[in-house]
């Protein structure tokens, strides 16, 4: 194989160094600005890049008991419980799909696909879960987005994408279909069922549109309504920071520790999913 022109590999790395840069630097004036003082940010106009010395006044002040504490709360409530949900309703139906002779099979996996083509609209959703009495419930935001079509198709290939013979061994053992999910699919499927965790683990924590359309009570609210009432509408955190403290801690700071802390459960988890997503992803995809 023809090694590549020095050039060329020069202007690759330092393509890949700006696109690195670009990315990096917003997060770093984040977690900065909100790691200092309030005198350093007033004096910097708003914005630190490194902080002369780090502060938690804003993480003290947002976590001393109050609405962010109980926003957080919920959001990882929903989305662990969500995540499982989803996660056990995504395995079974894409388990059963990928067997060759289950009644009504192929009907059913049409309807999943349509949803691709066709997804309800705003308002026939709203009417669905208000008559089903999920206004003001925490089940409004996971039951609507249970089974993700796309995710379930990825699954159910990774499924079909396991020998025959490996069934039909199980089988000859005697193990029911469960058994056979359990002890055989599900072990050569981890890569797949990790990625589709994360999809939905990102997507319930990252809701708020959800919250706002279900939740008209605002103590209900997931820490994503708190943040965007926060820092895009510039909304006070109603309880949880007094005129006292707001004196001790720069409004920009206290913004980002919010924006901090809703990225740090998201950035825990990412590094030990990340490297099946090539395997979970493209495997799966390309089989179905």
């Amino acid at each position: 194989m023809k090694k590549p022109h020095p050039a060329i590999v020069a202007l690759k790395g330092v393509s890949l160094l700006i696109i690195a840069a670009l990315i990096i630097f917003p997060f770093l004036v984040v977690v900065s600005t909100s790691l200092a003082s309030k005198e350093e940010v007033i004096s910097s106009g708003g914005w630190v890049v490194w902080p002369q010395s780090i502060s938690f006044e804003a993480y003290t002040t947002i976590l001393s008991g109050g609405v962010v504490s109980r926003a957080t709360m919920v959001s990882l409530g929903i989305t662990v419980i969500g995540t499982a949900l989803s996660l056990i309703a995504t395995i079974g139906m894409g388990y059963a799909l990928a067997r060759p002779h289950l009644f009504a099979g192929k009907p059913i996996l049409l309807m999943v696909l349509l949803t691709f083509l066709f997804t309800p609209g705003l308002i026939p959703t709203y009417l669905v879960v208000q008559s089903l009495g999920l206004i003001d419930n925490y089940a409004s935001l996971i039951l609507p987005v249970l089974v993700n079509a796309f995710n379930l198709i990825v699954l159910r290939g990774f499924f079909q994408g396991i020998p025959e013979e490996l069934y039909e061994a199980a089988r000859i053992d005697g193990a029911g279909e469960l058994r056979t999910l359990w002890n055989v699919a599900l072990p050569l499927s981890k890569a797949a069922i990790a990625v589709v965790g994360l999809f939905y683990a990102v997507g319930y924590w990252n809701s708020f549109f959800s919250a706002i359309l279900y939740l008209n009570d605002s103590t209900r609210w997931p820490l994503q309504v708190v943040l965007r009432q926060y820092v895009l509408e510039g909304s006070p955190l109603a309880g949880n920071v007094s005129s006292a403290e707001a004196m001790l801690s720069s409004p920009t700071s206290i913004q980002m520790a919010v924006v901090v802390l809703a990225m740090i459960p998201i950035l825990c988890v990412f590094p030990f999913v990340q490297r099946h997503f090539t395997q979970g992803v493209l495997t799966g995809a390309i089989k179905s």
